[in-house]
């Protein structure tokens, strides 16, 4: 007890300079963070005049969120205010993190128009620290080389661990959704575990930097041959693509470990390159390291899916060097006869019915779906078109230096159909034109070329605008066995030609069957 009890405060006084609540002063009294200095004779407590310091301080803690015990450990100097602070203010961070994320989150709901079950998975995706995002793609990582001897990838993969930044933008929120949900894709793992258990018996052991320099040179230099020669119109299973499968393998060949590398371009060696390119072909395996880049903040690698699955087409077609050729070269031999003197009047029947089928078409339809997948009706015309163009310029011996995505219909595509039509016909009935030879080929085969060309892409056009599909059917019907010898061996693949044969029904049209070997859908509708 104080012997001067006016030197003291009541607690009436301390909320009056303090503008506390007195259940409040006494509340923090009572938990010790202002302690009385002794009572009156009534029981009432008083408190010296620092009391006051005190209180200001607590007040200004706990407004800055503090909790109490922290708070009576300053004010009892039990810790610095210093270090108080600098916990407090990690904390803080911490939870303006957190908030960040979460307003990221409302963010992305509004602007996707987010289903309940959306809302639940990104809530508590938005809820993970960054020690459990690491740990998600860390247990990926350790299931994918567990047992194998693969430092290098094991690295790479690491590496590339997705760090979502404190203020994820849209995208990189939208990112680490579609991740968390691809790294639970079994496929996913164990397209992974497949590329690590292929490079430990291939390659094991570690790699330096001019080795994974090398192979990333080599992909550039295959996906640029490869791009320039879809840009060109080069079919990945025709026996033209020989030649980009040659330059590919020279290049990957000195890539190889050489404990079993082949000696130079042949059979092994094909099939060892496509053996490698099916293994790495998986697109979710692509999809993670595309995420990955959005999520931290870098350039996004463009696909290598396309050219991927045209390499892969023409290793199949093409399994050993020249062989395509000439198996071409012998069935070209053996067909040679009587009946292709009359390819040109075929060619021209079939022109005309699909210059016909030209006519219907209006502006309105030229958005409008094909059975050609991803072409519109008016990507279809302009296809039309370009096979007259381009098979005239080779008759011609002068071959063209635009490509097939280049706008050949102007603003009139009938015209510019019957135009290009009117030129093939008269290159084509050239006299000596068909047995003219254009390299390992004879003049009539560019003309049985286009006959096929005008067919199957006529039926193309007929089923998108809803007329009949059988156009020329003696003319369908003469060359479907030339076209079954041509095409039946090539792969039906992603990348080629055509897809699987399709089964028609018995009513099916001459023009019907053709195109159903050559992969279209009969039963395929606008």
């Amino acid at each position: 007890m104080h012997g001067d009890d006016t030197a003291l405060l009541s607690i009436g006084e301390l909320a009056r300079r303090t503008g506390l609540s007195v259940k409040l002063i006494r509340h923090w009294s009572d938990i010790g963070v202002v302690p009385p200095a002794g009572r009156t004779e009534a029981g009432y407590r008083l408190y010296e005049p620092e009391a006051v310091a005190r209180l200001e301080l607590a007040r200004t803690l706990r407004e800055l969120g503090l909790g109490m015990t922290a708070i009576r450990d300053v004010v009892d100097r039990g810790r610095g205010l210093a270090e108080v602070a600098a916990i407090h203010a990690d904390a803080l961070e911490g939870q303006i993190r957190l908030l960040r994320t979460r307003q990221a989150v409302l963010r992305a709901i509004s602007a996707r128009g987010s289903t309940t079950e959306e809302l639940s998975l990104m809530t508590r995706l938005a809820r993970l620290s960054a020690a459990e995002r690491k740990a998600i793609i860390h247990e990926l990582v350790d299931e994918t080389v567990d047992g194998l001897n693969v430092p290098t990838y094991r690295d790479q993969l690491l590496a590339a661990t997705p760090d979502l930044p404190d203020e994820p933008t849209r995208e990189q929120l939208d990112a680490w959704i579609e991740l968390h949900e691809l790294v639970r894709d079994p496929g996913l793992r164990a397209a992974m575990r497949r590329m690590a258990e292929y490079a430990d018996e291939h390659a094991p052991g570690p790699h330096d930097e001019k080795d994974v320099g090398s192979v990333r040179e080599v992909t550039d230099l295959w996906t640029a041959k490869v791009a320039a020669a879809m840009t060109e119109g080069i079919a990945a299973d025709s026996a033209t693509a020989d030649q980009v499968v040659a330059d590919v393998v020279a290049a990957w060949l000195p890539t190889q470990p050489d404990a079993g590398r082949p000696g130079g371009d042949g059979a092994e060696a094909r099939r060892l390159l496509l053996e490698q390119l099916e293994m790495a072909a998986d697109t979710r395996v692509e999809r993670y390291w595309q995420l990955t880049c959005v999520i931290n903040g870098m350039p996004v690698p463009p696909s290598l899916a396309a050219e991927g699955r045209w390499l892969i087409t023409a290793l199949r077609a093409n399994p050993e060097p020249g062989m395509r050729t000439a198996r071409v070269a012998e069935m070209l031999r053996e067909r040679a006869g009587d009946e292709q003197a009359r390819l040109p009047d075929s060619c021209a029947r079939v022109l005309a019915e699909v210059e016909a089928l030209m006519t219907a078409v209006t502006p309105d339809m030229m958005a409008d779906p094909t059975p050609c997948a991803g072409w519109d009706v008016r990507t279809l015309l302009n296809h039309l078109v370009w096979e007259n163009l381009m098979w005239t310029g080779l008759a011609a011996g002068a071959p063209r230096t635009d490509v097939f995505t280049d706008d050949h219909l102007g603003d009139d595509h009938v015209a510019a159909f019957r135009s290009a039509a009117e030129a093939t016909m008269a290159v084509f009935r050239e006299p000596g034109m068909l047995d003219r030879e254009y390299g390992p080929a004879p003049g009539w085969r560019l003309v049985e070329q286009v006959v096929i060309e005008m067919l199957v892409h006529g039926w193309d056009l007929a089923r998108a605008i809803g007329r009949p599909t059988d156009l020329a059917p003696d003319v369908a019907e003469a060359i479907l066995p030339s076209v079954r010898e041509i095409y039946g061996d090539v792969p039906r693949t992603p990348g080629g030609s055509f897809a699987p044969e399709h089964e028609v029904p018995a009513t099916a049209t001459p023009a019907d069957r053709l195109a159903a070997f050559l992969g279209r859908d009969p039963a395929w509708r606008p």
